[in-house]
């Protein structure tokens, strides 16, 4: 089975098991927080290693990803050769999506500046852009109630939208900082930076962009309705295009499964409402 997000939905219906407490007892998971334990199982489940001992795990995990990141830069993964995945653990079912000092992408691109240097030369350096899939998984006393995958290219406009906000802003702060006649940094990835703003001389200010964005349950409830009755649901949003491009052996098992159900439909542009884009949603649960 190839390792992509299509396997990973077939695992996760296969594994049927939402219970991350449970899951890493039995597996020997050596993490403790649910953000962690979330970002565990879905690498179980891309790899198809949910019931291997840790050290297994690991092995599987270094074979099929070619980055795992940390929580300050995205992503949290990406597969060797294949897609980048940012995981976002939420508690309350429709709450906002804290992305912090990172917009929403797209895609992945090898020269944004908030993405580390490991990340740019991961897989030797030899890749440009990536499809990225925001993962949100909302997590109750060690349970997951629902997982929505949704690619960046169906939820998030393109880069230049964010950028031209970013660079206005950082232009308009840099500005008023000269101004005012104090002394601050203009080469920063962050919006802006003060130094020195006392007469000791000892006191900077960090001036940071701090994004949000909608839950994709709200975004997209034109679409899916989540039943917030069942123990767990899972959502998988993806152009159709997208969906055409995995290996036939992983369509093929996902279509062939009873549990799991696939829709083709429109839905909106993020560049321009007034058009729609040609989409799959594939949808299980119990």
């Amino acid at each position: 089975m190839s390792p992509d997000i299509l396997a990973a939905i077939k695992n996760i219906v296969d594994f049927r098991s939402n219970d991350l407490r449970s899951y890493s007892t039995n597996y020997l998971i050596r993490v403790n927080a649910v953000g962690e334990q979330l970002e565990f199982y879905f690498r179980d489940a891309i790899c198809g290693s949910f019931k291997l001992p840790h050290q297994g795990k690991d092995a599987r995990h270094r074979s099929v990803f070619s980055l795992l990141g940390n929580q300050n830069n995205p992503p949290d993964m990406i597969i060797r050769g294949g897609d980048a995945f940012e995981i976002k653990k939420i508690q309350s079912f429709r709450t906002s999506i804290a992305l912090n000092s990172s917009p929403p992408k797209d895609r992945l691109h090898r020269n944004d500046p908030m993405v580390t240097k490991a990340c740019r030369n991961c897989e030797g350096g030899s890749w440009d852009a990536k499809d990225i899939f925001y993962v949100v998984g909302c997590a109750r006393n060690g349970r997951i109630k629902y997982l929505f995958m949704v690619q960046g290219r169906c939820y998030a406009a393109e880069r230049e939208v964010y950028d031209r906000i970013a660079s206005n802003l950082k232009s308009g702060i840099e500005n008023s900082i000269q101004s005012e006649g104090i002394e601050g940094i203009s080469r920063t990835v962050e919006l802006g930076r003060v130094n020195r703003v006392d007469p000791l001389g000892i006191t900077n200010l960090r001036i940071r962009g701090m994004w949000m964005i909608e839950n994709p349950v709200r975004v997209f409830s034109y679409i899916y309705t989540l039943n917030a009755t069942k123990s767990f649901s899972l959502a998988a949003l993806m152009t159709k295009d997208k969906f055409d491009s995995f290996p036939q052996q992983s369509i093929a098992m996902i279509e062939g499964d009873e549990h799991i159900n696939l829709k083709t439909l429109n839905i909106k542009n993020p560049n321009n409402p007034a058009d729609q884009m040609n989409s799959v949603l594939i949808t299980s649960g119990w």
